[in-house]
Parts: C-alpha cells; sequence; structure tokens
C-alpha cells in the first residue's frame, strides 16, 4: 500500500487496538472491584474477556502487515498513552462504572462504525464482530445507570460521575483540526474528521443523559 495511506491506516489500528487491551483491564483493574454482588462482578469478567478478543482481533490484522503489539502486553495499564482516557483508570464508583458504558463506548461505538466501511477491507470486515459485543456493552451500561437514576442519590452519583468522565470522552476523539483525520477520510479509511465524530457521538448521548435526569456537561 501506499506509504501515506500505510501510515494513517496503522497509526488508527494501533490507537484502537490500545484502547481495547486497555478497556479489558479497566473491567478487571478498575471495575470488577467496584461490582456490587457476584452477578455484577461476573459482567465485568465477561466484558473484560470480550475487549481481550477484540485487542487479538487488532493484533492479528497488524500483524498480517509486520507491525507487532505484543509490547503492550507488558505494559501496565497507566503507562499505554496512545488512548487518550486515563481519568476511566482512576474511576472508584458503581456509577462511574455505569456511566463508562453507556456514554463512553459509545465513542468507541462510532469509530468502530467508522473502521467498518474502511478502504482497507482486512480491518474493516474484522471489526464487525467488535460491533455486536460494544452494543452489549452500551446495553449494560444502560442498565447500571437506569437502576441508579431511580434515586436522587443515585443521579447525584451519576451527574459526578459524568462530569468528571466527560472531559476524557471528548479526548479521544483527537483534535478537530487534525489533519491525519482529514486524510484517513481522503483515503477512505474513515468517513468523517475528528471533530465531526465527536458531534455525532454528542448527538447520540445527549437524549441518553437527559433521559437519566442528568445534565450534559459544558
Amino acid at each position: 500500500m501506499p506509504e501515506d495511506y500505510r501510515e494513517i491506516a496503522v497509526r488508527g489500528m494501533i490507537v484502537n487496538t490500545e484502547g481495547e487491551l486497555s478497556g479489558a483491564d479497566d473491567y478487571i483493574q478498575v471495575f470488577l472491584p467496584l461490582a456490587p454482588n457476584a452477578e455484577e462482578r461476573q459482567v465485568c469478567a465477561e466484558r473484560a474477556v470480550e475487549e481481550y478478543d477484540h485487542y487479538k482481533i487488532g493484533k492479528r490484522i497488524l500483524a498480517d502487515i509486520g507491525v507487532d503489539t505484543g509490547y503492550m502486553e507488558q505494559q501496565r495499564l497507566v503507562d499505554r498513552d496512545l488512548f487518550a482516557g486515563h481519568e476511566f483508570h482512576t474511576c472508584t464508583t458503581w456509577a462511574e462504572r455505569g456511566i463508562f458504558s453507556y456514554i463512553g463506548e459509545e465513542t468507541a461505538m462510532v469509530m468502530i462504525s467508522e473502521f467498518a466501511q474502511s478502504s482497507y477491507k482486512p480491518w474493516a470486515e474484522a471489526v464487525r464482530t467488535i460491533i455486536l459485543d460494544e452494543k452489549v456493552h452500551i446495553a449494560h451500561g444502560a442498565r447500571v445507570c437506569r437502576n441508579l437514576a431511580r434515586t436522587e442519590e443515585g443521579r447525584e452519583e451519576l451527574q459526578q460521575g459524568l462530569d468528571r468522565l466527560w472531559p476524557g470522552f471528548n479526548r479521544i476523539f483527537g483534535s478537530a483540526r487534525s489533519e491525519r483525520s482529514k486524510l484517513a477520510v481522503r483515503f477512505g479509511l474513515r468517513q468523517t474528521t475528528n471533530g465531526e465524530a465527536r458531534d455525532i457521538w454528542r448527538a447520540k448521548v445527549t437524549p441518553r443523559i437527559e433521559s437519566l435526569g442528568l445534565k450534559v456537561p459544558e
């Protein structure tokens, strides 16, 4: 493939692949200890297994073009810095865990839905199974959030979690001025620029936030 096309494609796949591995570690290291009962611990463990599978998908696709991601597996969660989401690694409440999946994992859904239409067909075909899993992750986050939103105390916890995590969610999309995202659109690797993708995400999650009786952060 042309070098400039390869550079943009590899960068996008590496960032997503690191994010999947970190997401798996978040479920095990951060969210599972917060779970209120054995059932929710099991769900966290199941979601982690799926995220590890997603990482392995990216690892395989990248290995096919000579890119090794094995080093990621030796890194600590806090040491991975390609996928901008360090707020997620310090969640301390079950409400934040719900917000992470219901609102935050929609960022991944927006981006992965674009990847499924990528001009790089091996990646497009590979991510389609990831989309199915992400829908389950978001649905579980919805259940956690709706259960908490039944009480005033729960809504307060959700609002606090949303306010703290919101900047990290926005940062996932990168700079709206990114020339790399414009090139990705030009090459057919993506359908939207960073700013456009962020706008799509906000349009999707705003009704969810309001349905919980929460305010969208500024």
